[in-house]
């Protein structure tokens, strides 16, 4: 039991190049290694660009099938999870365009807690829906930099190769959404310190 327990650790261990490989050579299964090494991350990438769990699912499945069909056209000239990084992000900013929505905001799961005795905590979950509103306006180029920066912790070079564009302009998006995002969350601030002053706190 012990033994097969570390034959499955070593197959689920493999180097991503190994397991494409595998896959590539026939055994198509194994395409399952890469689809539950990257599920959530992509998963997540995808919420965080569109704000809605729904849709972040159906794309995420379709940029694993997207990968699926598509393997035999990568060839490693970037990791594998840039190559996928791509994928999602391309389908992401194209849903974005199709939808132009006005979807609910959503916060991450680790906004603070509201309590009802607690103005701090109130404020602070005000602070972060105003910051995932300001988020979901921002340019698609933008949204995923941001995204892809911030939250996957990718650099500029790697932003750039997900997105196919020269890093200056990686860097450039990413500047820009911090610097929206900065005016966003000061005119927040102003209004809830004018909000304070008049109320008497």
């Amino acid at each position: 039991m012990c033994r097969t327990a570390g034959l499955r650790e070593r197959v689920v261990s493999q180097p991503d190049s190994d397991v494409i490989r595998r896959v590539l050579d026939g055994e198509t299964a194994a395409f399952e290694l890469l689809v539950r090494r990257y599920q959530q991350t992509i998963f997540r990438l995808a919420q965080r660009m569109t704000r809605n769990a729904e849709d972040a699912r159906d794309l995420a499945q379709e940029a694993f099938v997207q990968a699926f069909r598509s393997l035999a056209g990568f060839h490693g000239q970037s990791s594998f999870s840039t190559w996928l990084y791509r994928i999602a992000v391309n389908l992401c900013l194209n849903h974005l365009k199709a939808t132009r929505r006005e979807d609910p905001v959503e916060v991450d799961g680790n906004v603070a807690d509201i309590r009802q005795d607690s103005l701090t905590t109130l404020l602070a979950a005000e602070r972060d829906k105003a910051l995932a509103a300001a988020i979901k306006e921002l340019p698609p180029q933008q949204r995923a930099t941001l995204t892809l920066r911030v939250y996957q912790g990718l650099s500029h070079r790697e932003i750039a190769q997900v997105l196919e564009c020269a890093e200056g302009t990686a860097k450039a998006n990413y500047f820009h959404a911090i610097r929206a995002l900065q005016r966003k969350l000061e005119a927040f601030r102003d209004i809830n310190e004018s909000g304070q002053s008049d109320a008497g706190l």
